[in-house]
């Protein structure tokens, strides 16, 4: 087989988890699309590992350390989504932008004062 066909399918799940990442709001979406990203490189070191015949297989190993990795990735970044919806009731990565007690007022729904108060600060 050649080398081509596995490197292109690898170029476009890349191609997919990029726009995944940067066109998604939901976190758990963004998380996939890491996911995605991570199983494209999986699939460049096999490939490359098989065409260069390498006898110490540094290709194969370095996909278990990765795949190590994003199960690690995916645990933690599983439960700060758990967290942060537990605390906020969304999964929005543009509504989690503040990260303090959820008693707190979100950025945009700051209270009318807020405003004079920065302006004293900044006096």
């Amino acid at each position: 087989m050649h080398l081509a066909y596995p490197v292109v399918l690898a170029a476009l799940l890349f191609s997919v988890g990029v726009y995944g990442v940067l066109a998604r709001r939901n976190a758990v979406l963004v998380l996939m699309s890491v996911e995605l990203m991570l199983n494209a490189v999986n699939l460049n070191l096999v490939a490359f590992d098989t065409w260069l015949r390498d006898s110490l297989h540094a290709g194969q190993a370095l996909t278990l350390f990765t795949i190590t990795v994003a199960a690690a990735e995916i645990g933690l970044g599983l439960a700060i989504v758990l967290l942060l919806f537990r605390a906020r009731g969304t999964a929005d990565i543009d509504r989690a932008t503040a990260l303090g007690d959820p008693a707190e007022p979100f950025a945009e729904e700051a209270p009318a004062g807020a405003e004079a108060l920065k302006g004293q600060a900044a006096a």
